[in-house]
């Protein structure tokens, strides 16, 4: 299964050569990662959980995130926000990121689909893929390895059985390349 999500281009996200800059591709893949691992793993989680979220998926989206994001730095001093049975509630960190840029993509108003999938799980770190793509071309093929981290603590954490159980609804570790697509 593959996540899909419609990313908006920013005017500002554009350098000098006209098109969209390298570095905002990482934003971008940041938004698709924490709609991931976040909101949908949060409205997985059982309906009882402390984190699970509520309502629908494209309504107050950036709320959503903006209190994802306050709620983790918070957890960081007070402790008590990661709760087991809520996939990723207590955080996750980039261990490492792969980026191809394999053609321009200039600013429009329309939104490209970032499709984000999991290629790899270790005991301690998933690897999710990405495409950034419109119906016509592959912009960007990437991959990131995450890390789950335990805020109160500091430190890096095992994957518990119910982050693991999210991430291999979407694994698919198949296909051409790293588990991906041709362009």
């Amino acid at each position: 299964m593959r996540h899909l999500f419609a990313c908006h281009l920013r005017w500002s996200d554009m350098d000098a050569f006209g098109h969209v800059n390298n570095v905002a591709f990482l934003r971008y893949l940041e938004e698709a990662r924490i709609d991931f691992l976040f909101r949908l793993a949060q409205e997985a989680a059982p309906s009882g959980s402390a984190g699970a979220a509520g309502g629908s998926a494209d309504a107050g989206h950036a709320a959503e995130v903006a209190d994802m994001a306050a709620d983790a730095a918070g957890a960081a001093g007070r402790g008590g926000a990661y709760d087991p049975a809520v996939p990723f509630s207590g955080g996750s960190v980039v261990a490492r990121h792969e980026i191809d840029y394999l053609r321009p993509l200039v600013h429009r108003h329309r939104p490209v689909t970032i499709e984000t999938w999991v290629t790899k799980i270790g005991a301690a770190s998933a690897t999710v893929a990405y495409d950034v793509r419109d119906e016509d071309a592959v912009y960007v093929r990437a991959s990131t390895v995450i890390v789950p981290f335990d805020l109160e603590r500091q430190a890096p954490r095992r994957l518990t059985p119910e982050e693991r159980a999210f991430l291999e609804r979407y694994l698919d570790d198949s296909a051409t390349g790293r588990g991906r697509r041709p362009a």
